[in-house]
């Protein structure tokens, strides 16, 4: 459809002046059509005044839904994001009765975040603890410091070291807790590693570097 020329489109107060100037009668009757038209146009505008109110409220509504249900995926998105992310270290946490495999799970989890090194100081271990740490990566360092080495457990070492990767294990006497460091983020531990999940026990991330915690041996 082509229009060469842009329609006029009257206000009411134009109709009226309009009719003062159009005499015949059809332009009579169309003006009062008109001026009809505006009188049920006001009348169903202050009708449905609430209507149109409440309709405006519920379209702010839904731009505020709107708006907090984007965030809320947004905030989703990071959190799976982050629960996907390997490299993101558990910080603290417990661990009760029973728990054996979650806490064994998160104990292999962190262990295999090592690139260096893993240092344990660890007043009571076992074979256990040896094969746990073997859960680490190619070419990671590990030693252990321990209270006593006996007989049985020096055999286990020896056994374990011509077959994998071997472990340094030294007799250190002055640790009352346990630590395990990746790297160079300490971990206090609040449980033997050859007794995760048998007791409640706890660890968490300390704000110590591993170089600061080795040099007071």
């Amino acid at each position: 459809m082509n229009i060469k020329y842009l329609p006029f489109a009257f206000t009411e107060n134009g109709i009226a002046m309009l009719s003062s100037v159009l005499r015949s009668p059809l332009a009579i009757e169309t003006n009062i059509s008109i001026m009809r038209a505006f009188t049920a146009m006001r009348h169903f505008i202050a009708s449905n005044a609430q209507i149109f109110q409440r309709l405006e409220i519920i379209e702010h509504h839904q731009l505020e839904l709107a708006v907090h249900q984007s965030e809320t995926d947004r905030k989703l998105e990071e959190v799976f994001k982050r629960l996907d992310d390997s490299s993101i270290q558990k910080r603290h946490g417990i661990f009760f009765d029973g728990e054996i495999f979650d806490a064994y799970s998160l104990t292999c989890q962190i262990i295999k975040t090592a690139t260096k090194r893993i240092v344990l100081f660890d007043n009571y271990i076992d074979e256990t603890v040896l094969t746990l740490l073997d859960k680490r990566n190619a070419g990671v360092a590990a030693t252990i410091y321990t209270q006593r080495i006996t007989q049985q457990l020096k055999l286990d070492i020896v056994r374990h070291n011509s077959q994998y990767p071997a472990i340094d294990v030294s007799i250190f006497d002055h640790s009352h807790d346990r630590f395990l460091c990746i790297d160079d983020t300490v971990y206090h531990i609040g449980a033997s590693l050859k007794d995760l999940g048998k007791k409640w026990f706890a660890f968490s991330r300390m704000e110590l570097p591993t170089d600061e915690l080795i040099s007071k041996i």
